[in-house]
């Protein structure tokens, strides 16, 4: 990808390894002002300092943030907005997959705070800058291991709790969201789009642990994409003139596909659920 972004500036969050820190090399090299949203200080200055030195771009800064967090995420848009009063672009990115169900600060389910309510709080707060920006776009990483969505129990607070069960329904509902977004956006010069990365070789199914977790890193060592493919997409999504105006579409490969998961009431459901989860 060779587009122009210089006067851009884009936010992309679990931006420290893996298809966050290669979208982040993409929009650096292609010119754009980006901020690394890390949860490790150390890990982010590291990727910052990585990411400068290989695009020769020096306009690569590094903010800490768990989106996990309600207080962590308010924080980060706050210093964000004290230091960028416009952003043309949004990748969220960051995201787990624990086999063992664990809980938030809040305590709220840790896959479903950071994988769902994390790319939820994050844009809600930095819509005011992404419409002082537009035209601008956010673009989230889904999944096509999508699934077991129900909003009566997304904590796994009656149901039996699994490790990929729990991924796949936020994965489900990171898709879905992103259509009631989509819809909210229409007039303001904003889009939001969703991709499917592919099976990459990064940290998430090793830090996942079990089994599953085990399996699955193996599987992606042996087969998956490189980090640098599966930030591709979303790179692309991010920066292309041909996306201009697009929203509320799932892409995979930069090909727009059908998505099984299209169901308005469901997702204007699924966006009232993350409002009221995310009240302060």
């Amino acid at each position: 990808m060779s587009f122009d972004l210089t006067g851009r500036t884009a936010v992309v969050t679990g931006a420290s390894a893996g298809i966050g820190k290669e979208a982040a090399r993409d929009l650096a090299r292609m010119g754009a002002t980006v901020v690394l949203g890390c949860r490790s200080a150390e890990r982010g200055e590291a990727a910052r300092r990585e990411i400068a030195a290989t695009t020769g771009n020096p306009r690569v800064e590094v903010m800490t943030v768990d989106v996990s967090s309600r207080a962590s995420t308010r924080s980060f848009a706050e210093g964000l907005a004290s230091r960028h009063p416009r952003l043309q672009i949004l990748v969220n990115n960051a995201g787990i997959w624990s086999q063992k169900r664990r809980e938030s600060v809040d305590g709220i389910e840790l896959t479903w705070a950071t994988n769902v309510l994390g790319y939820f709080l994050t844009t809600e707060l930095l819509l005011g800058l992404l419409k002082a920006g537009a035209p601008a776009r956010i673009v989230n990483v889904a999944s096509m291991l999508a699934g077991d969505l129900d909003l009566a129990d997304v904590e796994f607070r009656r149901r039996s709790y699994g490790g990929l069960t729990a991924y796949s329904q936020s994965k489900q509902a990171d898709r879905m969201w992103t259509w009631a977004l989509a819809r909210r956006l229409e007039g303001t010069g904003v889009t939001a789009n969703a991709m499917h990365p592919g099976g990459v070789d990064t940290e998430l199914f090793r830090k996942a642990g079990g089994v599953v977790g085990t399996v699955a890193s193996a599987y992606t060592k042996l087969t998956g994409k490189t980090p640098e493919q599966g930030a591709d997409t979303a790179s692309w999504l991010a920066a292309s003139p041909d996306m201009e105006g697009r929203s509320g579409g799932f892409w995979v490969d930069r090909q727009e596909r059908p998505c099984r998961f299209r169901d308005e009431a469901t997702e204007e459901a699924l966006f009232e659920l993350c409002t009221r989860m995310t009240r302060p």
